[in-house]
């Protein structure tokens, strides 16, 4: 009770410190920067910190801790899982938006892509991110998955999942850095002891983004809030496609091949049974033939 407890005071506070880092840059952009727009000016590249932000950090953020609410344990961890695969499709989208907003700007003014340290890891984190999402549906979420791929992989995605959001937060911070050197101008150059308002404000978003980094971190690595394992939800990927008219209790299963065990049968969410589902029929036909060839002298 009191763990939980814990956990819940935590979590609220990653909501409040991710609402803040949406809210802060929000209107950074919005009250010293002049705006959002979509037409090809440079009000267009204010969407850029504004997406990543909300997506590569918040959101995914909230993905990633999405198994340790305690009040999911209770429910099937495949609906849990849909909503981790629905959020981080989310994340996803709002990185091509993002992207597409500096790029399509660049594109129109003339000007270099991918020419800072801060475009380099953020381009690199994407590419990641698209890696792993589309391996991680591959994986935990279609049928044909076999359980020794899954079990194989889910450390491995776990670590490229906090690599990634590693890489979202430097990414976020050096461009927060890059943008306001890019846009204060030199009228504050002798005033290193007082800087303008805009730059002490976007300085502590950046503070709100390494802090809700810190909590996110907090919350995964105390064992303690991890989603308990059942021993039935490790075999668990998406529901199995029914083989129509074989049961459980089907006593005979195939008389053709007595030789093959049931579970053959009846372990279609996994690639060898999809695989037998789909090869029995032609290997059955094939080897009537060659039994009716044998009998007509033709073998």
């Amino acid at each position: 009770m009191r763990s939980s407890l814990l956990f819940y005071v935590t979590y609220l506070l990653c909501l409040c410190l991710g609402l803040l880092c949406v809210l802060f840059v929000s209107y950074w952009n919005s009250h010293w920067r002049g705006g959002f727009a979509w037409d090809g000016s440079s009000l267009q590249s204010h969407w850029h910190p504004v997406l990543m932000v909300s997506g590569l950090v918040v959101l995914y953020g909230h993905a990633v801790i999405v198994y340790r609410v305690p009040f999911t344990w209770k429910q099937r961890k495949h609906t849990w899982k849909l909503v981790h695969a629905g959020l981080m499709l989310l994340v996803l989208l709002l990185s091509i938006l993002g992207l597409c907003a500096v790029f399509d700007l660049h594109t129109g003014l003339h000007l270099p892509d991918l020419y800072s340290l801060h475009s380099w890891v953020g381009i690199c984190t994407v590419v990641m991110f698209v890696f792993q999402w589309v391996l991680g549906l591959a994986a935990f979420l279609l049928p044909c998955s076999p359980l020794w791929f899954r079990k194989a992989l889910k450390p491995a995605h776990t670590w490229m999942g906090n690599v990634i959001f590693i890489l979202s937060l430097a990414s976020c911070i050096s461009g927060i850095n890059e943008k306001l050197l890019l846009n204060i101008n030199g009228s504050s150059a002798g005033t290193c002891f007082a800087p303008p308002v805009e730059a002490k404000f976007a300085n502590f978003l950046g503070i709100l983004i390494v802090a809700f980094g810190l909590v996110v971190f907090g919350i995964l690595s105390k064992n303690k809030w991890q989603r308990p394992e059942v021993e039935n939800e490790s075999s668990q990927g998406a529901p199995s496609w029914p083989v129509v008219g074989v049961t459980a209790a089907s006593p005979a299963l195939s008389p053709s091949w007595p030789w093959l065990p049931a579970s053959a049968w009846l372990a279609p969410s996994t690639l060898p049974g999809i695989l037998l589902l789909v090869a029995l029929p032609s290997m059955n036909g094939l080897r009537k033939l060659i039994i009716w060839l044998y009998r007509h002298g033709q073998v």
